[in-house]
C-alpha cells in the first residue's frame, strides 16, 4: 500500500486522531513573523485543521493536499476550495507570505526534498516564511503502511546549505503532542530573504 492509499482509506481516523491537538504553541512562532491578512498556504493540509485555524485567525488560506479523502474532508471543515495536489506539483512564484507544511514533508522522498524546498521558496514572496516537521530521525523508513522521511538538525542544516538565500529563524524539538504517542518531532522556521 502507498502512503497516499493509506490516507485515502484511513481519512476518517486520521482525522479524529489528529484533529484535537493542541497547535496554537506551533502556530505562534510562525505566525509572528507574518503580516496582517497575510497569505498562506496549508501544503499538505489533511483535514484542513491547521486551515481552519488560520482562516479564523483571519488569514487570507489557501490548502493543498495529494488524498482526495482528506481534501474532500478540508473542504467541508473549511469552507474553502481545497486543490487535491502534491507538492511534487507546487508551482506558484512568489505568491505566499508564510507556507505551512506540518507533518507532511515528511513524505517526501529524501533525493526529492531539495527540489521540492525549491519549489516551497520559489513560491514564497521575499521574506516569506516557512515552517515544516519532521519526526525527528536520520532514517527513511516503512511504518504502518506508509513512508516516512526523518530529518535531524545535521540533515536540516544539509539541506539549508543546498537553497540560495535562505536563513534559518528557528529550529526546535517537540514531543508529540497526542495521547498515545511519544515520538519527537524537529520543527524548523525557514525565511527567504528579500
Amino acid at each position: 500500500m502507498k502512503t497516499i492509499d493509506y490516507y485515502n482509506k484511513y481519512a476518517e481516523e486520521f482525522t479524529a486522531s489528529t484533529f484535537k491537538v493542541e497547535m496554537e504553541s506551533l502556530y505562534v512562532p510562525f505566525l509572528r513573523y507574518l503580516p496582517e491578512q497575510a497569505s498562506i498556504l496549508d501544503l499538505g493540509c489533511g483535514s484542513g485543521r491547521d486551515t481552519l485555524a488560520f482562516k479564523d485567525k483571519g488569514y487570507q488560506v489557501e490548502a493543498i493536499d495529494y488524498s482526495a479523502e482528506l481534501v474532500k474532508k478540508a473542504k467541508e471543515l473549511t469552507g474553502i476550495e481545497v486543490r487535491q495536489q502534491s507538492f511534487y506539483e507546487l508551482n506558484d512564484s512568489e505568491k505566499y507570505d508564510g507556507i505551512w507544511a506540518c507533518a507532511s514533508l515528511l513524505h517526501c522522498d529524501r533525493d526529492r526534498l531539495p527540489e521540492v524546498m525549491g519549489r516551497i521558496f520559489k513560491a514564497l514572496k521575499p521574506n516569506g516564511v516557512c515552517y515544516m516537521s519532521f519526526k525527528y530521525g536520520n532514517t527513511d523508513r516503512e511504518k504502518d503502511r506508509r513512508s516516512f522521511t526523518d530529518l535531524d538538525e545535521a540533515q536540516a542544516r544539509e539541506l539549508v546549505d543546498q537553497l540560495e538565500g535562505v536563513k534559518v529563524l528557528q529550529q526546535w524539538k517537540t514531543v508529540d503532542k497526542r495521547p498515545d504517542r511519544d515520538e519527537e518531532w524537529l520543527n524548523v522556521l525557514w525565511k527567504k530573504h528579500a
